[in-house]
């Protein structure tokens, strides 16, 4: 049986889920969308096909170069010694179950700040126009997102290196970066994949990731990038500040966006075991 603040928490996240479902697009938008599929369905079949799986292809090598970089290593390794603050009992991942909801969301809180102050100082980077720093800014900024996922995911006693963990956290993250509009369809998907699991180790779910409609956050990272490429030389003492915070604004609110969805995915997921459990 959860505790009474656990089904506190549990609430909170069924309203924001309900949040999720009841979302109400305008025209301007479904007409955005209609013409946007239309525009991508010229292209051959084939060529969408073989462009999605490259898309898909490239976030699974970087979610495994992530995970298996020294940074990634040394942040778990912080994550475990914030979790012996609360129980020195915890030596591996999994053990960081045993802690509370509330201990838990202190952990995850601190990945989650730091992850937001990294995309802030990246998007402020790559607003100051350089050719390197903005020729990179979408691999930045995945990397920065996907990574953030992984942590989260940690906090929560969920260790991301086998195959199903780390489909479900590419799934999170392909979620979370969705249109508002379809984030309640991928929020339903995530629900439905976990309560009809019952092994936990190998994916046997749906493996194909983008699609047309997730292309949208693509473009409007390159969007941001043409903003800045026309405001960087309108400057205050030398410094293109008004392209900078273009580039710091977007970046951090897509961060927070991820971050946010994939906290109460994990939450939500560490309640319903522990309900399950007990």
């Amino acid at each position: 049986m959860l505790s009474d603040r656990d089904q506190k928490v549990m609430n909170d996240i069924k309203s924001w889920e309900q949040s999720l479902y009841q979302y109400e697009t305008n025209d301007f938008v479904l007409a955005y969308e209609r013409y946007f599929e239309r525009a991508f369905s010229l292209l051959p079949e084939q060529t969408q096909k073989d462009f999605f799986s490259v898309v898909d292809t490239w976030l699974f090598h970087l979610h495994a170069l992530i995970q298996g970089s020294q940074v990634q290593h040394d942040a778990k390794e912080r994550v475990l010694s914030a979790g012996r603050v609360f129980n020195e009992d915890i030596h591996q991942v999994e053990d960081l179950k045993q802690l509370s909801i509330d201990q838990l969301q202190y952990i995850a809180q601190q990945q989650i700040a730091r992850h937001r102050l990294y995309s802030f100082a990246q998007g402020g980077l790559s607003g100051t126009g350089g050719p390197v720093l903005l020729g990179t800014d979408i691999p930045a900024i995945a990397v920065i997102n996907i990574r953030s996922v992984q942590l989260v995911a940690m906090t929560y006693g969920y260790e991301v290196n086998n195959p199903f963990e780390m489909m479900t956290s590419l799934k999170v993250f392909h979620a979370a970066t969705l249109p508002a509009r379809l984030q309640g369809q991928g929020w339903k998907q995530l629900m439905d994949e976990l309560q009809s699991t019952n092994e936990y180790y190998f994916y046997e779910g749906e493996e194909d990731l983008t699609n047309t409609l997730w292309l949208e956050q693509p473009l409007r990272q390159i969007l941001k990038a043409v903003t800045i490429l026309l405001l960087k030389n309108k400057t205050v003492q030398g410094i293109p500040f008004i392209s900078m915070a273009i580039g710091a604004g977007v970046n951090y609110q897509l961060t927070r966006k991820v971050t946010d969805f994939a906290h109460k995915y994990y939450q939500i997921r560490y309640l319903m075991e522990k309900e399950k459990d007990e």
